[in-house]
């Protein structure tokens, strides 16, 4: 089969699952296209079976903005052309879903019909989605895909709550490699960040203010009253500076590191007791799936998608959004006891394990499949 993957090539949940299932749908012999304006942030091409084509932007003085829609629409039109796709796999609604329709009935003036899925994966339903100026467009883009995937059923019950969506929506929920994540941990690199066998707790995400950052500061403070402890953040964004002021001011600096961005996220989270993920919303919460595939138990909130991963009590605790005083009490509880630790941390593996890549790959490959032969019956 021939793939095209459209995605946003950057370190976001969306950019990183595009990425992670072309490389596997490479890797099982399929011939995979990424289709974007920067090489994808996880893409090698150790596969005989990948290929990139890169978005190209012209700035001419007339446009205030680069019409990137129209320079992927004609992309895409050249892609499936020379390269025969089989099908067109769009990750994320906007602008992705409209520029790939807008290829698709350019196409049609060549004689070629090319079947489009979109898989929708939060934010451009949640947020950008519900935003007045783009609604029209995308629910448009919806009811003109061919098939369309959300990463968890919270998100499916959104989009049809928010828009008029005629379709029917699959719910394939995000995926891990367990390969990547089953790393040993770094003894030395464990007993540089806490010489003392202080416990590790985590969290990764791209601060912004629906991740909650400031919860997770708040959590800390509490926790380290009580369980020598130390606290990594990785990742960067806009309420960073916010929450490394609070840190001073609630005393916890000296026991807390600022990470920034990092490609090797499976080696911190080898080191980590704890994951914390205190979300106004997440559609499914894939920062904590990794987690949870390096044996970390998960404190979160009981945002969106996360009670459809994170089992209550079971691989860590649930919350409501902004109830820091139950978190914090559920962090304690998990790591004061070295025994219910380690039971915390086999449960999380063995959750993360249901989201094997290679449980979900085949669901993936299936759904192209009816969605190709459904396409062939209709042209």
């Amino acid at each position: 089969m021939r793939i095209g993957i459209v995605c946003y090539p950057t370190f976001g949940g969306s950019g990183v699952v595009a990425t992670e299932l072309g490389k596997a749908l490479a890797d099982r012999g399929h011939q995979v296209h990424f289709i974007t304006y920067n090489q994808p942030a996880r893409l090698d091409f150790f596969s005989a079976n990948l290929f990139y084509h890169e978005v190209a932007v012209s700035n001419y003085p007339l446009f205030d903005y680069p019409p990137y829609e129209l320079a992927l629409a004609s992309k895409l039109v050249d892609v499936v052309r020379f390269e025969k796709l089989d099908v067109l796999h769009v990750h994320y609604a906007i602008p992705h879903a409209s520029a790939a329709f807008m290829a698709k009935q350019i196409l049609l003036t060549y004689g070629i019909f090319i079947p489009v899925v979109t898989t929708l994966h939060g934010t451009d339903i949640t947020l950008v989605g519900k935003d007045r100026t783009f609604k029209p467009v995308v629910t448009f883009s919806i009811n003109k895909s061919d098939g369309v995937t959300a990463v968890s059923e919270h998100l499916r019950q959104d989009t049809y709550k928010y828009f008029a969506i005629e379709n029917e929506i699959k719910v394939i929920p995000n995926f891990i490699d367990l390969t990547r994540f089953s790393l040993k941990a770094k003894d030395h690199f464990k007993k540089a960040i806490a010489p003392e066998g202080e416990k590790i707790l985590v969290h990764t995400s791209n601060f912004r203010s629906v991740k909650r950052t400031d919860d997770v500061i708040r959590i800390f403070a509490e926790v380290v009253k009580r369980i020598p402890a130390k606290l990594l953040m990785v990742g960067d964004g806009k309420e960073r500076a916010d929450c490394e002021q609070l840190c001073r001011d609630l005393g916890v600096s000296g026991d807390t590191r600022f990470l920034g961005k990092q490609d090797a996220i499976e080696e911190i989270l080898s080191v980590a007791d704890l994951f914390l993920m205190p979300s106004k919303n997440e559609s499914f919460g894939l920062a904590a799936l990794e987690a949870m595939a390096c044996k970390v138990p998960v404190v979160s909130s009981n945002a969106g998608g996360l009670p459809e991963l994170n089992v209550d009590g079971v691989t860590g605790f649930l919350s409501d959004v902004g109830d820091v005083k139950s978190m914090s009490e559920n962090a304690i509880y998990i790591l004061e006891d070295p025994q219910r630790l380690a039971q915390f941390k086999e449960n999380a593996l063995k959750r993360a394990k249901e989201f094997d890549l290679h449980n979900i790959l085949p669901i993936y490959e299936n759904y192209y499949t009816e969605i190709i032969e459904r396409s062939n019956e209709t042209v």
